[in-house]
């Protein structure tokens, strides 16, 4: 156990933890909502600090980061816990344990040691995921900060429900991050997610406001967010922070407690990403269908391949210095070669 980070001390020793947007005020021997931050006699304390579950050495593009050192490794590390409950969870064996087994679980390794694993990989990225790196934020902090010190940079794979103080405490030794925008509909976060939308939106604008570069993915469920009126609002939002930030538009496969539904259609990712250009977003990636063009990264300008993928490989490279081979445009990103 390690006291936690970013909570307050309150009456009748209850603690107000301030880590993430439903600011969970906890009754001595609670937990909050995600499953892994407890109050012991008015002090809160992390369970999962020093609790790896899951450890990986994965394309950068799986995060989907597909313009953050494109084309390299980057370790991949995760405890269990989450502070959404979402019913189409795709990593629920261990985001949910907390709460659908109560338990958990993790193997105890320091962070300095997590850095060396990763500087083995050859990498030059640690990116915190599979489940919520908010929730092991004090483990998550220290690696990050070890990380740096030894030449990598950080990536969160994230819902985007931290609070602004989370963003502010790490963004110095934050780099990247994917961002799960999962739709723009209170409803569907509250009933969907446990959680709200408008958390989200301010974590993204926050991490642009701070540098940190920012990729948006939204997971296409049909009858659920795929409306184009929700895909318009969506994709108007991501242009007004940014026109060059990523939106990755992946297509549902039914999982956990949404099982019947089928899988998107094609059909419907080619609309979003219609949608996503016709807003006048500069890279809009078609996810989960191996193949498909919509993988690759085309020049905003004379609209030639720059980048060919299949699935997480990449066949052909043709950017140079963050430019078009082409026409000169510049290709946004962060380029670590």
């Amino acid at each position: 156990m390690k006291e936690a980070m970013l909570y307050q001390k309150l009456a009748d020793q209850k603690v107000g933890c301030n880590l993430c947007n439903h600011r969970c005020q906890i009754q001595d021997g609670k937990r909050g909502i995600c499953g892994v931050r407890e109050n012991r006699g008015g002090t809160l304390y992390t369970l999962v600090y020093r609790q790896l579950i899951s450890r990986n050495v994965d394309p950068i593009e799986k995060k989907p980061m597909f313009h953050f050192a494109p084309g390299t490794k980057s370790f991949s590390i995760a405890t269990v816990g989450c502070n959404f409950r979402c019913d189409f969870c795709q990593n629920y064996e261990i985001s949910q344990m907390p709460r659908d087994r109560n338990h958990i679980y993790g193997e105890d390794v320091a962070p300095a040691e997590i850095v060396a694993l990763a500087k083995k990989t050859g990498g030059h990225t640690i990116a915190y995921t599979y489940t919520e790196p908010t929730i092991y934020f004090e483990y998550a902090y220290d690696i990050a900060l070890l990380a740096v010190q030894e030449g990598l940079k950080n990536i969160f794979v994230t819902n985007g429900y931290m609070t602004e103080e989370a963003l502010r405490t790490i963004h110095p030794h934050l780099h990247g991050a994917n961002v799960d925008l999962k739709s723009f509909s209170e409803e569907f976060y509250r009933k969907r997610c446990g959680a709200g939308l408008e958390g989200v939106l301010h974590s993204i604008r926050v991490m642009k406001e701070l540098g940190v570069w920012v990729e948006i993915t939204t997971l296409i469920i049909p009858g659920l967010n795929d409306s184009e009126e929700e895909l318009q609002s969506i994709a108007r939002f991501i242009s007004s922070v940014g026109r060059e930030i990523p939106w990755h538009i992946s297509r549902f496969h039914p999982m956990y407690k949404m099982l019947d539904r089928s899988p998107t259609s094609v059909q419907i990712l080619e609309r979003a990403r219609k949608i996503g250009m016709d807003a006048g977003l500069r890279y809009v990636y078609t996810g989960n269908v191996p193949g498909d063009p919509g993988e690759d990264t085309c020049c905003s300008n004379c609209g030639k391949v720059l980048v060919d993928r299949m699935g997480f490989q990449i066949l052909k490279y043709k950017i140079k210095e963050n430019r078009c081979y082409n026409c000169g445009t510049l290709i946004e990103g962060v380029d670590l070669s």
